[in-house]
């Protein structure tokens, strides 16, 4: 019994060996060109961000749509020294002048993104049939084999009781 269930887990290793993919890549993010040149060469500053009006609750959403969409900060409603280069960091690849700040037109870009990654990722769980399993921080090749072991003792132990 030992070594089927030990031939079942190497088997399922070997199988699902595409999972060794998952992790963080090293390719760089496409990069979209703004929709119009006008508004990448307005430059953002201090006053542009402030005209906005962005309330701490706005400021939340903001740090929020930089983590989905994949810019991770803080959540604290404070546009701190983190959180400007975060931005920054988003505007240089969307070909906007890093600065930081925010203009009305970067604004609604970066929520509209957010919004549309909200809305992909939601569906995403729903085909899932909202089960979606969450790892423990463990990704890349052993999070593939502790997926895999999972799934076949999982199957084998519950397949043993359903007789």
């Amino acid at each position: 019994m030992r070594a089927l269930i030990l031939a079942l887990c190497i088997l399922a290793i070997v199988d699902s060996a595409h999972f060794a993919k998952a992790g963080l890549s090293s390719t760089p993010r496409e990069t979209l060109a703004p929709a119009e040149t006008t508004i990448a060469t307005d430059e953002a500053t201090q006053e542009t961000e402030e005209q906005i009006g962005l309330t701490k609750a706005k400021r939340r959403g903001v740090q929020r749509g930089l983590t989905k969409l994949g810019f991770k900060t803080k959540v604290n409603g404070k546009f701190d020294e983190s959180t400007r280069a975060v931005i920054a960091r988003w505007q240089e690849e969307h070909g906007y002048p890093t600065t930081g700040f925010l203009n009305a037109a970067q604004h609604r870009v970066l929520t509209d993104a957010a919004a549309e990654a909200s809305k992909s990722g939601h569906q995403d769980r729903r085909r899932a049939g909202s089960r979606t399993r969450h790892s423990r921080g463990v990704g890349g090749p052993i999070g593939a084999i502790g997926g895999a072991v999972h799934g076949v003792v999982g199957g084998v132990v519950g397949g043993l009781f359903r007789r």
